[in-house]
């Protein structure tokens, strides 16, 4: 696999160069509301809650200013981007009058949006789809004068491919795309991506900074403050069950059990990390059309304490996925960025603080936020 323009670009003339992010997905939800986002907080429509790296510990870390970000992205459905906004608003997830304030910065994005694949009937071999979505990259990156792209994929979760398969998942051609491309590439989703031996050494090779993978916004994000509560205090835990209700595009998706195990394989990765065994239980995903976007978690933790008393901790998360996703996406969009054009590749477990499934690191959040603050000293020393 040739690589072509991976060496980072240096800013020129005191002057930030714009950044391009790339969505694959990028007329769903989670892209719609990171461009929706992303133009209401330029604008001062909307303050950045959720996104960390507007918190003052990322103050002089050389970051990609929000007004210089560039949307594009790769898609197989054709719904334009306002149109989506505007069944988004009605969803509840974007606040009514955004979509139309905001519409010149959705038309832009829009624009620069190509069809995704391989679509039914696609003959296009793995290597031609490779070579058409990275040309994409390519003149994306030519036409905006981008000093660099993002490859971030916020796509449907796909199956985890069979061991026997000839071909690569549309993840992994995308994944594939992004290193000939030179791109940095984010997976935010749980399907596979890089992680498989087909890209190893071309992900070795590249010299390019990745992190994934799956984003972690709700259950696990709790897990990942729950878990290490029980080690602290010497409390054994017996079981822990699991259960989301969740609609829209991800409810569907996830009704397949291929899908949903690839989703779940990160959910159970933190517990067993963190309390150093598997307890008892599994997490059920259930689709429940009626809820949209929105989604509920409940989990059921039956511990152990003092003198063998059996007890009982249970939660309840309710939450909007796209509205806790954009601001994690924008937020690893740009740190990604940066870790280019400081010259750093490989692998970011120091990002682990918004994965469920991270490249390394440790798996409690509190640590992995440790982790990601050290790294925002990193990138300041690089500036």
């Amino acid at each position: 696999m040739n690589n072509q323009g991976n060496a980072p670009e240096p800013r020129t003339g005191g002057r930030t160069a714009r950044t391009g992010v790339w969505f694959v997905g990028a007329r769903g939800s989670v892209a719609t509301t990171s461009v929706a986002g992303c133009a209401a907080v330029t604008a001062g429509l909307r303050p950045p809650t959720g996104m960390v790296t507007e918190t003052p510990p990322f103050r002089g870390t050389g970051l990609a200013p929000l007004p210089s970000l560039v949307f594009g992205g790769h898609d197989t459905v054709d719904c334009p981007l306002p149109k989506r906004a505007e069944h988004l608003t009605g969803a509840g997830v974007l606040p009514h009058g955004l979509a139309s304030a905001v519409r010149a910065g959705l038309e832009a994005a829009d624009e620069e949006i190509r069809p995704g694949g391989p679509l039914p009937g696609d003959t296009r071999s793995d290597e031609e789809l490779i070579a058409d979505f990275a040309a994409d990259l390519a003149s994306f990156r030519t036409r905006n004068a981008l000093a660099r792209v993002v490859v971030v994929n916020v796509s449907s979760t796909e199956p985890l491919p069979a061991p026997d398969a000839v071909r690569l998942p549309p993840s992994s051609l995308y994944a594939a795309a992004a290193l000939r491309a030179g791109c940095p590439y984010v997976n935010f989703t749980p399907s596979t991506g890089l992680r498989t031996p087909a890209l190893t050494d071309a992900a070795a090779a590249g010299g390019l900074p990745h992190a994934g993978r799956d984003g972690k916004t709700g259950q696990t994000l709790l897990r990942a403050v729950l878990a290490p509560m029980f080690v602290q205090r010497a409390l054994d835990v017996r079981a822990w069950s699991g259960t989301n209700l969740l609609g829209g595009g991800d409810g569907a998706v996830l009704a397949d059990p291929g899908a949903a195990a690839a989703k779940n394989a990160g959910k159970e990765r933190v517990l067993t990390e963190t309390l150093g065994h598997t307890p008892e239980g599994e997490v059920h995903i259930d689709d429940v059309p009626a809820l949209g976007d929105w989604k509920t978690a409940w989990d059921h933790i039956a511990f152990e304490g003092f003198l063998g008393s059996r007890m009982v901790l249970q939660t309840i998360w309710q939450g909007c996925d796209s509205a806790l996703a954009a601001p994690l996406v924008l937020d690893l969009a740009r740190l990604v960025a940066r870790a280019h054009e400081a010259g750093l590749s490989g692998p970011l477990p120091e990002l682990g603080f918004y994965f469920k499934d991270p490249d390394g690191g440790p798996s409690g959040l509190s640590e992995q936020f440790t982790a990601l603050l050290s790294f925002a000293d990193r990138l300041r020393e690089a500036e």
